[in-house]
């Protein structure tokens, strides 16, 4: 709901060829955007609606609906009105099966609450100054700018805006846009969110950042005493943000929770597998997670990493290696989970032999050629992981050199991708500056070609995007 640019529509679509997958969004350029993507990639299970909320929630989607599975939502639950947020819960009581599962991401309180001023001030002096949306927040960023050089109080009393004042300057205009020019922006707390979803039979079950399983990685002896002292779950789950000042959520809820017993949960998970998407030299025990940075232990998460890197593992299989004696599984998942969190690795579902993986090769063959117009499309299908991962644009370009037959060569790799990138006036950058010549950009793309077929090819291979 609210697919945006589409492109982890068009990603799970490919991913899962004997799935069904409906996006909608209200803007048609969004629409007609994604759905020149999908057809060039032909997703031929994807289906793209230009509905509003509203529309959706009264059953008049301009294609007939199904029950579904999963309804996920990003960011758009704390960005639209009142009344959306309440056709929101209508769609989800009306389509969601029993058993399903909804994804909600949403700015959180109260973590963003030094930065509400901040963001109405960004609106207002969009609102004093019609023009295009990325106009308007440079402007704005501006405007906060002439602010900080003359010491406004409310600036110099929040030293914890730093980061937020930062990213003013740092962030695409396309993501400042949607994060603060929003009228109806209002972060929200867990409790209201998880009673807003018990009026569509929804019992929260959890965060989709892993880390957050984990209360002893986070919290002391005396904050996990306070939260149990707290009779519902909901006031629960809220303190938690309270101790952490958390400014945004990935919260999972479920229609009908059924608790397991610990035998079929430890055999569900023994059956996950876990896979490095990193190279393994960038792979590490001190583990930057949204709650900050962790230290694991490095005899355990090194064992680990240097046998992820000979190919994935299930969880059963990595419990049966002799350097991991004694680790019970449950040990085990904490570690996935945490350099899942940190994104390291990935888990993934092993699937069946002989599995499609012709709808991802489609999709990333048109990723690839995209790089020829821009940079919008920074991810790529990988089939092991029934999902997508980052890719940045170098990596996209060589992708696309590589299905223009360059040659696994550093030198194939950079004279073709040159000769993608050149027309569109796209140069590389060497320490901030420009580079002007084909010999200098030739030069760079062959340095960064041979870096990439050192790490970055094997990597795509174990994640069976090539």
């Amino acid at each position: 709901m609210g697919f945006g640019r589409g492109l982890t529509a068009q990603l799970v679509a490919a991913s899962h060829p004997n799935g069904q997958f409906y996006a909608a969004d209200f803007n048609p350029v969004h629409v007609a955007g994604a759905s020149a993507l999908a057809k060039q990639a032909q997703l031929t299970n994807l289906t793209l609606l230009e509905n509003s909320f509203e529309e959706l929630a009264n059953g008049q989607a301009k294609a007939a609906l199904p029950q579904f599975d999963f309804i996920t939502l990003h960011g758009i639950y704390s960005w639209v009105t009142a009344a959306n947020r309440r056709h929101i819960v209508n769609f989800i009581n009306r389509y969601l099966k029993p058993g399903g599962v909804v994804y909600l991401s949403y700015n959180a309180m109260p973590g963003w609450a030094p930065a509400l001023p901040l963001q109405r001030l960004l609106v207002e002096y969009a609102d004093a100054f019609p023009s295009r949306s990325d106009l308007q927040i440079k402007g704005a960023t501006e405007f906060v700018a002439q602010l900080e050089a003359v010491k406004a109080g409310y600036l110099t009393a929040n030293p914890g805006l730093k980061v937020r004042l930062d990213s003013l300057n740092t962030a695409s205009p396309h993501y400042l846009v949607h994060e603060y020019l929003h009228k109806h922006w209002q972060p929200l707390f867990h409790a209201d969110m998880a009673r807003d979803l018990a009026e569509a039979k929804m019992t929260f079950a959890g965060q989709a950042d892993l880390a957050y399983a984990y209360p002893l990685v986070f919290l002391n002896e005396e904050q996990r005493q306070l939260i149990e002292r707290l009779p519902h779950p909901e006031m629960r789950e809220t303190l938690k943000d309270y101790l952490l000042n958390t400014s945004f959520r990935k919260d999972v809820f479920v229609r009908g929770a059924q608790r397991i017993g610990a035998r079929r949960q430890s055999e569900l998970l023994a059956q996950v597998g876990l896979a490095l998407t990193v190279p393994r030299a960038a792979a590490s025990a001190k583990m930057k997670l949204t709650l900050g940075e962790v230290n694991g232990r490095e005899e355990l998460y090194n064992v680990v990493f240097d046998t992820l890197a000979q190919r994935p593992h299930t969880l059963a299989e990595l419990q049966q290696l002799p350097a991991l004696a004694g680790q019970n599984l449950h040990a085990l998942v904490q570690v996935a989970a945490l350099l899942t969190a940190s994104s390291q690795a990935a888990f993934y579902f092993p699937a069946a032999q002989g599995a499609d993986h012709a709808a991802a090769a489609r999709l990333n063959a048109t990723l690839a050629a995209q790089t020829r117009y821009g940079d919008e499309h920074q991810a790529l299908c990988a089939p092991l992981l029934s999902t997508g991962i980052a890719a940045n644009f170098l990596q996209r370009l060589f992708l696309a050199a590589i299905q223009q037959q360059a040659g696994l060569t550093p030198q194939g790799l950079a004279r073709v991708a040159w000769q993608i990138m050149a027309p569109s006036g796209r140069r590389l950058q060497r320490d901030g500056v420009t580079l002007q010549s084909e010999q200098d950009n030739q030069a760079l793309l062959e340095s960064h070609a041979r870096e990439f077929l050192a790490t970055g090819l094997p990597l795509w291979r174990t994640l069976q995007l090539l």
